[in-house]
């Protein structure tokens, strides 16, 4: 993605969470003043869902949107509809499958479907559609290109600060690396936030701990896997950085942490290993041994409460849902077997951290905020 692209993506997206947080929405997507859908409306109701090419067991955001649909379904008492997608090529068959088989909300999952979803959501005004970790906003005008659209969206840089912090308190080497399945505002929000956050603690600390992958002053030299698949070219990126020197790696890209787990596995030094949007100390126990922490993201949550705001059968509110450490829409999970190996006070720092994130007194930019 060109200079120029990234900063038309960032201004038109940072327009959309500007409008969206004047207007109130840093909490939780309501269900609705109704506390449950009516008889008529539940009956009529089906909710449906497209994954990206991660599909829905990628340990990470496709199934937590899953999980959240099903959530949502349940709690509403009817059946979900879901259609993995194996090729960009599917995208668009895949959102009109659902449309034929009268799906009354549609979400996608991810950047990807992005422009799939508008030019659907335009040809089917009736139906609700919501988009994950997108603002469905392909002309860079600020606005969500189609009126019955809701962009779910995540400031992790607030949370990735934080893992940053975490990563340079306990880094030994002194290095760090943090690279991306590809250049997407939702891939590199989490780098850019774990840099700064390791720029913090080395001006906090009178130190100097590397970033290797991303500089913060120069974006698009960062380094990307060219996918979202756990494959040969992930591993021997994660094993670079290892050559390099970073004990401590950040990959962001759906399943391609688990290629770093294998080669960190296989260079059999300390390195340790982060995860994205889920706990993959839960999600994905093969190399638990590994997980220093991951940056979460409340898909499962928010897209829950989409799916029985929809199905309530009133007006379906398609502001922004931006979550954030504000409203535990984002966060990091507990140190697991690292909880011995990290400094005794760094739990403290980082509550402390949080806080002045929150009061706006340590600001982290990201392009939701720029």
């Amino acid at each position: 993605m060109s200079n120029t692209k990234r900063r038309l993506v960032f201004g038109g997206l940072a327009t959309i969470a500007t409008a969206a947080l004047l207007a109130g929405c840093a909490s939780a997507p309501a269900t609705s003043s109704s506390s449950a859908p009516t008889a008529s409306a539940a009956a009529n109701f089906k909710p449906c869902m497209v994954s990206d090419l991660g599909g829905f067991d990628d340990k990470s955001f496709n199934q937590l949107g899953d999980e959240g649909l099903k959530d949502g379904a349940e709690a509403v008492g009817v059946k979900p509809i879901e259609v993995q997608s194996a090729a960009e090529t599917d995208y668009a068959p895949n959102i009109d499958s659902l449309i034929s088989q009268n799906c009354t909300l549609i979400v996608t999952v991810g950047f990807a479907l992005s422009a799939a979803t508008v030019t659907a959501a335009l040809a089917n005004p009736t139906v609700d559609f919501a988009i994950i970790d997108d603002a469905a906003d392909n002309d860079f005008d600020g606005k969500t290109d189609a009126p019955n659209i809701k962009p779910i969206l995540f400031n992790t840089a607030q949370a990735a600060f934080l893992a940053g912090y975490a990563s340079a308190s306990y880094s030994k080497a002194g290095k760090v690396a943090t690279y991306g399945g590809m250049n997407f505002p939702t891939v590199t929000i989490f780098m850019d936030g774990f840099a700064q956050g390791v720029e913090y603690y080395n001006a906090q600390k009178s130190k100097s701990v590397q970033v290797l992958g991303y500089d913060i002053k120069n974006p698009d030299a960062a380094t990307f896997t060219g996918g979202f698949e756990a494959n040969d070219t992930a591993k021997t990126t994660a094993q670079n950085f290892i050559d390099q020197g970073a004990d401590v790696l950040l990959p962001v890209g759906g399943p391609i942490f688990q290629s770093a787990g294998a080669a960190i596995s296989d260079s059999g030094k300390d390195v340790a290993l982060l995860g994205a949007d889920a706990d993959v100390y839960d999600t994905f126990p093969t190399y638990d041994s590994l997980y220093f922490t991951s940056v979460l993201k409340g898909i499962k949550q928010a897209t829950s409460d989409v799916v029985k705001a929809s199905a309530t059968g009133d007006t379906f509110d398609t502001t922004a849902y931006i979550g954030d450490l504000s409203n535990d829409g984002v966060g990091i999970a507990p140190f697991h077997d690292f909880s011995s190996k990290v400094d005794s006070g760094l739990q403290g720092e980082l509550d402390t951290i949080k806080a002045s994130i929150i009061s706006g007194s340590i600001p982290v930019t990201s392009y939701l905020t720029k």
